[in-house]
């Protein structure tokens, strides 16, 4: 692991737009008052540039397999004029759109229906072998959680977009160190992750997943590729921003928030 960028996603202050952002996930779990927390904070900055720069439409599409982070989702998506502020105020409720998981037929923006781990990547790799064949020029990113790659179809699908050398494909990893029954190396030991991926064929690069400009970087030399598909390690730290909930399993998700969460919410980001 590279000890070095996770330090430094731990030590990263946010700026404006990323505190903005994480307020909007608070009013997503004012209402029903439960969501993954942990899991959408750490994927704020990663949803950040790849929808200020590169989700364009007609020219890419986007799948966020750990669909569970979908709270940092909406908060983009409302950005981005999607979807309403009523609708971050309904996340939960019986009658919304916007539920646990987020779902294709329900909002405007979501390419993929997503919830179980291990799907959104083999339909990125579909998607994007289509597209090959029709020769479209379009790009597909796709975002997995470190926890979700446990799954086997995770690597099925590595081995096929290896073989059809899809450099239309940029994987995102969320790599927070966390998964719901605990911390990665206790669960299952996913290291040496960087050389997983190389023998697996894959361009590989990796960068501090709260750093928009490394981000930045990395997405622009992964289509810079034109033999292979590309992999990049995001070093996360699960409930960035939120003092409390940073690197605490027990904030993975939360089923009632207290008054007193909320606060400690609202304290960590300010007014």
């Amino acid at each position: 692991m590279n000890s070095s960028l996770a330090n430094k996603a731990k030590l990263i202050k946010l700026d404006k737009k990323s505190i903005y952002l994480r307020k909007l996930i608070l009013i997503c779990l004012k209402g029903e008052k439960r969501g993954h927390v942990g899991s959408a904070m750490s994927l704020v900055e990663i949803l950040r540039v790849l929808y200020t720069k590169y989700i364009k439409k007609d020219k890419s599409k986007f799948i966020l397999s750990k669909g569970h982070g979908c709270l940092a989702l909406y908060a983009i998506l409302y950005e981005n004029k999607f979807i309403k502020k009523s609708d971050l105020l309904s996340v939960g409720k019986f009658d919304s759109i916007l539920g646990g998981h987020p779902e294709h037929d329900k909002i405007k923006g979501v390419e993929i229906s997503t919830g179980a781990l291990g799907h959104g990547l083999p339909i990125g790799v579909g998607m994007a072998i289509g597209s090959k064949i029709k020769k479209d020029n379009k790009k597909y990113y796709v975002v997995c959680g470190d926890g979700e790659i446990n799954e086997g179809s995770i690597w099925e699908s590595l081995l096929s977009a290896s073989k059809h050398n899809l450099n239309n494909l940029v994987l995102l990893i969320d790599y927070n160190k966390l998964q719901s029954y605990g911390r990665i190396n206790d669960v299952l030991e996913l290291e040496p992750l960087n050389k997983k991926f190389k023998s697996f064929n894959f361009n590989v690069l990796e960068v501090n997943g709260h750093d928009t400009l490394q981000i930045d970087k990395a997405i622009k030399l992964a289509n810079k590729n034109l033999t292979k598909p590309t992999v990049i390690i995001c070093h996360t730290i699960k409930g960035k921003g939120i003092k409390v909930a940073e690197n605490n399993p027990s904030w993975h998700h939360k089923s009632l928030l207290t008054n007193k969460d909320l606060k400690d919410i609202e304290n960590s980001l300010g007014k």
